[in-house]
This record gives structure tokens, sequence and C-alpha cells, in this order.
């Protein structure tokens, strides 16, 4: 079965003291190639750990994960990864960095030239290419690590909390360009945000998890993203539909955050 599929995923952790904490459990989803999903859910609903086992960081305790016909065992290339803070070379420069997969994985230096002068004018950043990214703001450094996730050209790219650390205007442009690349490269991607409204405006498909333990609570498919990428920002997110969508998942998470209060999930 073509695009990345989740099986049935269980995780169990074990905890010093002999508990046990119960991540997730029975979760399935089938995202077709190029789909944009955003996963939202109060904290301790798995969120991250579903991120990390598609990533192949950690192994489910039950299910299993396919991309494209295969099965994941483990880090690969053909998933990247973006995290919240860029977990860039700080010392090294954007072309650098953005270029420091394609040099491991034996590109020439025409070969790799070519592909980060290409990758930093799509994020808007050929202009600082010899710059050190400790350097560039914060907004900059996560175009770095969009080039450089994007230069190792994964069938998947995974986002954690990508947005997370920025400021409310640099974040919305950055919403912006990740609906762009999204639809110009066709890559599938799976974006976590703790952020209902970024979950709606980015969200070709959204997951609303549950905690105790992990699971699907609802889902929904929904046209902003592609009305995002020749829309304006603001003029979406002021439709009726976009607002009465959002407070529905708003009241749905406040809810099942009261039931939680006080518990000591992670996830």
């Amino acid at each position: 079965m073509n695009g990345l599929v989740i099986d049935d995923v269980s995780m169990i952790f074990t905890l010093p003291d002999g508990g046990e904490v119960h991540a997730l459990q029975n979760v399935s989803l089938h995202l077709e190639p190029g789909e944009l999903m955003a996963v939202l859910g109060p904290s301790g609903c798995g969120k991250t750990t579903l991120l990390n086992i598609i990533a192949g960081f950690l192994a489910p305790t039950a299910g299993q994960v396919h991309l494209n016909g295969r099965q994941v065992t483990g880090p690969h290339k053909e998933r990247g990864m973006v995290f919240q803070q860029g977990a860039l070379f700080e010392w090294m420069t954007a072309a650098e960095n953005v270029g420091f997969g394609p040099r491991m994985g034996g590109a020439t230096r025409a070969e790799i030239a070519a592909k980060v002068g290409h990758l930093l004018d799509v994020v808007a950043l050929r202009e600082f290419a010899d710059e050190p990214v400790y350097r560039l703001s914060g907004g900059m450094q996560q175009r770095v690590a969009l080039a450089r996730c994007l230069a190792n050209d994964p069938d998947v790219i995974l986002m954690d909390e990508p947005l997370g650390a920025l400021d409310a205007l640099t974040r919305e442009k950055m919403q912006g360009l990740v609906l762009k690349l999204w639809k110009d490269t066709g890559k599938t991607i799976v974006l976590i945000t703790h952020s209902v409204e970024e979950a709606l405006f980015l969200g070709e498909r959204l997951v609303v998890m549950a905690p105790r333990p992990g699971r699907i609570h609802k889902a929904f498919a929904l046209p902003f993203a592609d009305q995002g990428v020749e829309g304006d920002t603001r003029a979406i997110k002021i439709q009726p539909d976009f607002i009465a969508t959002r407070e529905e998942i708003l009241t749905m998470i406040w809810e099942m955050e009261e039931e939680i209060m006080g518990g000591g999930n992670t996830g």
C-alpha cells in the first residue's frame, strides 16, 4: 500500500518503579502520498510519541508503521524531521547546514552547490548563505531547518512543533511557507502542534487525539490548507466555517484537559 500506514499502533512505557504509562492505544491512520496531516490534542495524549514512532526513533509495543509498503524499523532518510528548535549546527553557515545531508550521502561538490542554492532560494535565504546559523533569527533558522530536511529528498516530512518558538507574525509567515513547500514539493507532511488555529490552517487532514491512553478522538477533512496556498491568511482565519471549527475543537480539547487535570501522563 502506498503512502504512510500506521497500523494498530500501541505504546507502553515502563517506569523505573515498575509502573506503566500507556502512551498510545490502537492508533490506525493512512496518509496517501502528498497529504498534509496536523495532529492536535491535550498534553499527554501521545502526539510526540506517535511522531517518534513514525520517524523510527521508537519501536511500538504493538502494531506497525509502513511507508510505501516497507516497514519502519528505524530512522531513514525517507523520513525527514524538523524539530521545534532547528537542531542545526550553529557554527556552520546556512549553506553548510543545508548541504550536510547530501555531503554525507556522497554527492559531488557541484551537486551539493546546485541543491543548496536552489533550496536557499526556495526558503528565501540565498543572501544569508554564508552567515553562521547563530547569527540568524529564529524564523530564519527554521527556514534553514526546512531546507536542510528537503535536501535529503524525504518522502515524508515530520514536524514536531516547528513554529512553536516563533513570535506571532513570524509564525504566521512561516505557516504560509509550509503550505507553499507542501504544494510545490508534493511531500507528505505530518505536523504536531499545540495551536488549534495553526492545525486548522495547515491541516488538510486534522486528527484530535485523546489521552489516557493516547488514541484518535476525532478526525477532520478541511479545506483551509488548499485555500491558504494562494489565499490571504487573515481572510481565511476569519471565515465563519474556520471560526466554528476552531471553537468546536477548542471546546473538545478544553473538556479533555479538565478531565485529566492533575494527571501524570506523558506524551
